[in-house]
């Protein structure tokens, strides 16, 4: 089975299906360094382009069609403007592939608010487009990573899984939960480089009264320090790349400092085989990993997904 990929990012959609057993064709990614990554890890075809000037006629066919198509449009951390905002607006733009290459199976990827934005008016045109203009089954769910995954990272998103015939569609059921057994101390190191560190931070004292479990993760909220609670890391997002206190922080062996980049992809179930390159700034790493997906709860859908086309 083939799949080709849309808004693929550093390829953790692509990855989570090769791992699942299919065979990747080609993918699609307009951001250079998150292409520059892609490359390092993946050897299939490689579009570095805007969708819009990426002709559905140009890409081999596939049996499956993926996209993490941009959230911001739809994020509560964004300004919600959908499909009145020029990232909503790709997903018609997925249509148009879809038209063309006729895949057997859409699998799209986007955040919970999704379902919910502009009084859900948004989530009923896409379902429409997809079962009643497009004649697909569709199924969806929101899965949490820490639920579904086995990473400790709260990360909700609304998966969606349409199937051009009915009858595989009514035996395809989303994976069930798993237990989590991994914990916050698996996934961060004893020690980082020190420029981690907020040791000669002007926050340092502050960090230092409030900052007191070394196994769960922390954000910094302006003028407070927030715990999470839960002993989960927090979503990780794409303005962890932008600067000032947005990636976590954690207390290690050593001091206080915020999560490395190898660090926040564990967070999101790639393994240490994933490399990335040592051209890119940090920055770029944060964002590309914030942008990317829960990689073992890709690979459980997609396992789903092959038992039902067989």
């Amino acid at each position: 089975m083939k799949v080709g990929g849309l808004f693929a990012g550093i390829g953790g959609i692509e990855l989570g299906f090769k791992n699942a057993g299919f065979d990747i064709e080609w993918a699609n990614e307009i951001d250079k360094n998150a292409c520059i990554t892609y490359r390092h890890n993946h050897k299939h075809t490689l579009y570095e382009k805007d969708l819009n000037n990426l002709a559905p006629k140009e890409v081999a066919p596939i049996d499956v069609l993926t996209g993490g198509f941009p959230c911001q449009a739809f994020s509560i951390a964004g300004y919600q403007k959908g499909f009145r905002d020029d990232r909503g607006n790709v997903f018609f733009r997925i249509l148009d592939f879809i038209d063309e290459l006729n895949p057997k199976v859409v699998f799209l990827e986007n955040v919970k608010n999704l379902i919910g934005h502009d009084k859900g008016k948004t989530f009923e045109r896409i379902i429409h487009e997809l079962e009643t203009i497009r004649g697909y089954t569709v199924k969806h769910k929101i899965l949490n990573s820490s639920e579904y995954g086995n990473v400790p990272q709260n990360r909700e998103r609304i998966y969606i899984v349409a199937f051009q015939d009915e009858y595989i569609a009514s035996k395809f059921t989303f994976p069930k939960p798993k237990k989590l057994t991994k914990r916050i101390t698996d996934i961060i190191d004893s020690t980082a480089d020190e420029k981690y560190y907020y040791t000669n931070s002007r926050y340092y004292e502050q960090l230092k009264d409030e900052m007191k479990n070394k196994d769960t993760v922390y954000q910094w909220r302006r003028v407070y320090v927030r715990e999470n609670k839960s002993k989960l890391c927090p979503t990780l997002t794409a303005n962890m790349g932008t600067g000032g206190h947005n990636v976590p922080l954690i207390i290690d062996s050593k001091d206080i400092r915020k999560l490395t980049p190898r660090e926040c992809a564990r967070f999101q179930g790639y393994p240490e085989s994933f490399k990335f390159p040592e051209q890119l700034a940090n920055s770029s790493l944060y964002k590309q990993i914030g942008n990317s997906v829960s990689l073992p709860v890709i690979k459980a859908i997609a396992d789903e997904i092959k038992k039902v086309l067989g």
